[in-house]
């Protein structure tokens, strides 16, 4: 915009000047010539008073925007963090995205993604893999047992384990019945379109397929007074030994329990090194989906502005919670008196206690007592119901193992000398940190 008002600034100063003139010609014809080029000029070019008046607001805003501003001090910090999240963000859009699979592996990721293991078949699977692969196996324990496959196929298919629970008290209200009026035919028979069943029983993925295991088998039978059949679930006649089994089935049913992949650990143990605290995570690490994760981005200037500002501890412990809500997952080391890294991957939210029964199980002497040190010294409470996202180990941290100083010198003083800490399956397998 300022280039085109000087544009024209020229022309203007140009088109008053008046015509050329030849170095020859006679000085005063020449000054006639541009005393009439000029009122003519003036004339068909003089702008008006409004367009004046454009033209300087239009120059005075020109002028404003190329004048030096004066900052304070938290305005150069928040540009200077403008700048650089500008900068990093400039980066990792330059940088194109790693395809899945084997590619990953030259990012050197800490751990190649998030594993479980189907407590059913032993399978180690991805997060994406592990329900369709439960419900399968699931479904192929039918052929072996079928009462045991229903339970495992109530208590897991649904999600909402209220409407699981109703039905489940339902079912036992049906086999209290039977159990304890064995001889009437009507405590074993369910009309399919009665409304509780429909409602509360039919409603739950797997409670037709109990049933069925119990001994139910869908049958037409006529209405008293109508014309036509409805279909049952009906049971026939028990002896005792069958109703005793009907009970001992209703109480598997109430004690199920949903089958959920565990996490696999991913144990592994890597020699001393000076990159320890140095992690590169997977993106299942974080409780974002992409759209959130492009936004980080952008909340990182307001947590410049949020550390500007004088903040009460309240404010600051809310802060600090919604950040660690931010992860599912955390990718904790063991540094261990001999230097060795020991390393597992845990939910945020499980206790402590999973730490140490972790350590523990891949100590060489398991029985001996020992404390883990959170980063800054502090103690990590064994018995303390405190979930690992709020210690501050959160998506990943290097904690400290030291042993009980009672117990080593008493190990001492019998001249038991320890050679290693870890076991010789961790040990056989160890690699090198980079």
């Amino acid at each position: 915009m300022k280039k085109f008002f000087e544009d024209i600034k020229k022309d203007v100063k140009f088109k008053s000047a008046g015509p050329g003139k030849k170095l020859t010609e006679d000085s005063g014809s020449s000054k006639a010539q541009v005393k009439q080029s000029t009122a003519k000029s003036q004339s068909r070019h003089a702008p008006t008073e409004g367009a004046q008046r454009a033209g300087a607001a239009a120059l005075a805003r020109i002028e404003q925007q190329h004048k030096p501003i004066s900052f304070t001090s938290q305005d150069a910090i928040r540009n200077q963090v403008k700048r650089e999240l500008e900068a990093e963000a400039a980066a990792t859009a330059a940088t194109p995205e790693a395809p899945a699979g084997p590619v990953m592996e030259s990012r050197n990721l800490s751990v190649p993604g998030i594993y479980f293991t189907c407590p059913l078949t032993g399978a180690l699977l991805t997060k994406a893999e592990r329900e369709p692969h439960i419900k399968e196996a699931i479904l192929m324990r039918f052929s072996e047992d079928p009462v045991v496959a229903s339970i495992m196929m109530m208590h897991t298919f649904n999600r909402d384990q209220e409407k699981v629970k109703g039905a489940v008290e339902i079912i036992n209200k049906y086999i209290d019945n039977i159990c304890k009026n064995p001889t009437e035919e009507k405590y074993r028979k369910i009309k399919l379109s009665n409304k509780i069943f429909q409602e509360r029983v039919n409603c739950v993925e797997g409670s037709q397929e109990f049933l069925q295991a119990l001994g139910f088998e869908r049958t037409e039978l006529p209405i008293d007074g109508q014309d036509g059949n409805e279909e049952f679930l009906v049971l026939a006649e028990q002896d005792e030994e069958s109703l005793e089994s009907l009970k001992e089935r209703g109480e598997q049913l109430r004690n199920g329990e949903p089958i959920r992949a565990q996490l696999d650990r991913q144990a592994q143990a890597f020699s001393p090194s000076p990159y320890a605290t140095h992690f590169d995570l997977p993106p299942d690490f974080y409780n974002l989906t992409a759209e959130e994760l492009k936004k980080e981005q952008q909340l990182k200037s307001e947590i410049v502005d949020r550390n500007s500002m004088l903040r009460t501890k309240a404010m600051r412990e809310r802060d600090e919670q919604r950040e660690r809500r931010k992860y599912n997952y955390a990718l904790i080391r063991v540094r261990l008196p001999d230097g060795i890294l020991l390393q597992g991957t845990f939910l945020a939210r499980e206790r402590v206690a999973a730490l140490y029964e972790f350590v523990r199980a891949a100590l060489e002497d398991g029985w001996q007592p020992f404390e883990l040190m959170a980063p800054g010294g502090k103690k990590l409470i064994e018995d303390e119901d405190v979930p690992l996202n709020e210690c501050n180990l959160v998506p990943s941290a290097v904690v400290t193992f030291s042993w009980d100083e009672a117990v080593l010198a008493d190990i001492a003083a019998a001249g038991k000398a320890k050679t290693s800490v870890l076991n010789e399956d961790l040990l056989e397998n160890i690699k090198v940190l980079s």
